[in-house]
C-alpha cells in the first residue's frame, strides 16, 4: 500500500494502482490544470465515494511503501488520462477495466437528452 497525501488528507492506494495515479496527475499539475479526482472507498472506512478537487499550487505527496518501481501499463495510463480530461475528472479504475466506456454512454446519454 501506498498513500496520497494532499492538503491534509491522506489516502491510502496499491503502490501499482499509485504509480499509475503519480504519471497521470503529475502530467495535469505540470501543465496547470486543476481536476476533480474520485475513488471508491473500501468497505473498512464506511464504503462509499470520495472526491478531492487537485491544484497545481497545493502540495501533493506520493508516498510508496514498497521499494521496486511497478511497470507502467500504457493502455491503463491512457485510460486514466481519458478520464481525467472528462467533465467527471480522474475517476479510479481498476487495471485492465474499460470503465471509462460507461462514463462516456452517460455522458453520451445526457448529451442526447439535454438535445431532444
Amino acid at each position: 500500500m501506498g498513500a496520497l497525501i494532499y492538503d491534509g488528507n491522506e489516502v491510502e492506494f496499491d503502490d501499482r494502482l499509485l504509480a499509475h495515479l503519480h504519471v497521470v496527475i503529475v502530467q495535469k499539475l505540470r501543465r496547470g490544470e486543476s481536476f476533480s479526482f474520485s475513488w471508491r472507498d473500501p468497505h473498512g472506512v464506511g464504503g462509499g465515494r470520495s472526491s478531492l478537487w487537485l491544484h497545481p499550487s497545493i502540495p501533493l505527496y506520493f508516498k510508496f511503501y514498497g521499494s521496486k518501481q511497478p511497470t507502467i501499463n500504457r493502455e491503463w495510463i491512457q485510460a486514466l488520462t481519458l478520464s481525467s480530461n472528462s467533465s467527471q475528472g480522474l475517476v479510479v479504475t481498476p487495471e485492465g477495466e474499460p470503465a471509462f466506456a460507461g462514463q462516456l454512454a452517460t455522458e453520451s446519454s445526457s448529451a442526447m437528452r439535454a438535445r431532444a
